[in-house]
């Protein structure tokens, strides 16, 4: 995997050093989370690994308020440095289904810190487990008695010692012994006996060490696509093609199931559920999605298990005929609440919504991704990239969203009132891209939206429309830092984060 990060870059790809034909599927970036401060940053890749950056360039004072309180001048860009790396899941075998369970990991949630150390929730298709990650103090030792110069020539000693007589000495030493041990300060007292030197503490380093605390395992029947923090600090749900349950970080011997969408004939199966996450502070509402591009909240308090929504969001107002693609397009991947929970932002293939969850009638905004692919359905459907399932992220200030396309291509968009703005920009590590001409309507800019290490510009492989060509490379995942203007992007086995002046 390659970093991108500030001015810190390190290739981590297996294989030769530089090679780039060392690329393997395991390392491509499967999921990316900033915590609620900012200053970290996580990752999980298809080798079941997850990686964890940490903030340098505010790292002096406590937060970036404590900066503005001091009218310190903040630096020109965010600077991530790599913190650690563990493996979370290994590759398993259920061999009372015959089912090969990937080490992919599908998602990472941050849960709250306590007493400086980090928390981390990561699951793939089956298991959830929850990660500790601390600093902690490694002493090294000095003065040891051991000589180790003599110790090293053991094996000598050991091929002659059986022939040498030993002479019994009153200490219970021998006069002449072979093995010599024992350093200068080991020295022999009036008595006869040995005087040791004790070992002292002549340093101490820190070490980043991630222990996991909890495995949440054998609650899902069919392969888990998201898990959710609750704001209590308590609980977090988890939701499969059919299910969601909810769990308690302190207890992994049960789950407790609130939404079960399985009919009783599997035959009269319609929908299932594609995505669901808990409001950001309201801790008994959340909100999922099904395939058919529907948005259901749902209020804990209501029942045991919530089967009745409390509010239901669709777009009625869909255009255009109904096909056989129709819904396989309509489908939800990814949903988000905004920082303040007034607005559910989500992602279908085609668009980008925002929906305000006082107003069901429809979503208050939406955005065009990919409509220019609408006449290709069908080649889409053939070589399987119509299910291909784009994040969405909004802004800590809720005044802009973004999500991934296709030639690694992402797209800002800004939903204030009366806004027109709309950027598009590739994750590419090329410095030299030359930039296409300017649609026929131009909007209005982010503005300067540059690279961690580089200006970024249009793609090459867009048309003159902002519109990406090449469909075998896709940005799937990305975050939005939570009180800045910074997007962390993973493009295959990179990750890339862009900022605004």
């Amino acid at each position: 995997m390659e970093i991108l990060a500030g001015v810190w870059r390190e290739d981590r790809r297996r294989g030769s050093p530089g090679s780039k034909f060392f690329t393997h599927a395991v390392d491509f970036i499967s999921a990316i989370q900033f915590d609620k401060s900012g200053d970290h940053l996580a990752t999980g890749d298809k080798g079941g690994r997850v990686v964890l950056f940490e903030r340098t360039d505010v790292k002096e004072h406590s937060s970036r308020r404590d900066l503005e309180k001091l009218d310190y001048t903040i630096c020109g860009h965010p600077e991530f440095r790599y913190k650690t790396e563990f493996q979370s899941h290994e590759p398993e075998f259920d061999y009372l289904k015959s089912l090969e369970i990937e080490e992919k990991i599908n998602k990472i949630r941050w849960c709250q810190t306590a007493n400086g150390a980090l928390f981390i929730l990561s699951t793939n298709d089956k298991t959830i487990k929850f990660w500790k990650v601390q600093e902690k103090k490694v002493k090294r030792l000095s003065v040891m008695n051991l000589d180790h110069s003599q110790a090293a020539r053991n094996d000598n000693f050991a091929c002659s010692s059986t022939a040498t007589p030993k002479v019994s000495l009153a200490n219970g030493g021998y006069a002449d012994s072979p093995y010599k041990y024992l350093s200068n300060d080991f020295e022999n007292s009036s008595a006869g006996f040995p005087s040791l030197s004790l070992p002292m503490v002549t340093g101490q380093e820190m070490s980043v060490v991630a222990r996991c605390r909890r495995v949440y395992a054998h609650a899902h029947d069919y392969h888990i696509n998201s898990i959710s923090n609750n704001s209590d600090g308590e609980t977090f749900i988890s939701a499969d093609d059919l299910r969601i349950n909810l769990w308690n970080l302190q207890v992994s011997s049960q789950s407790f199931n609130i939404v079960d969408v399985k009919p009783a004939n599997m035959e009269d199966l319609t929908e299932v559920i594609t995505s669901a996450e808990f409001h950001p502070t309201h801790c008994n509402t959340l909100a999922y999605s099904s395939s058919k591009g529907s948005i259901r909240l749902i209020d804990l308090r209501q029942s045991a298990l919530c089967d009745n929504h409390s509010k239901l969001f669709e777009d009625r107002a869909t255009p255009g005929p109904r096909s056989f693609f129709t819904e396989i397009i309509a489908s939800v991947s990814d949903i988000k609440f905004s920082k303040d929970g007034r607005h559910i932002l989500t992602r279908d293939y085609m668009t980008v919504k925002l929906w305000d969850i006082n107003m069901d009638s429809g979503p208050v905004a939406s955005f065009k991704v990919h409509e220019y692919l609408r006449p290709k359905l069908c080649d889409l459907y053939e070589n399987d990239s119509i299910f291909d399932k784009f994040e969405c992220c909004l802004s800590g200030d809720g005044l802009r969203v973004a999500t991934g396309s296709y030639s690694n291509l992402f797209r800002v968009f800004g939903c204030a009132a009366g806004s027109t703005e709309a950027t598009t920009l590739e994750a590419n590590k090329n410095p030299m891209r030359r930039q296409v001409p300017p649609p026929a309507k131009p909007a209005r800019s982010l503005g300067r939206l540059t690279s961690a290490v580089r200006r970024a510009v249009e793609c090459p492989a867009v048309d003159a429309n902002g519109n990406s060509n090449d469909l075998s490379t896709k940005l799937l995942h990305l975050a939005w830092h939570p009180s800045e203007n910074s997007i962390a992007c993973a493009a295959a086995n990179s990750l890339y984060i862009y900022y605004a002046n």
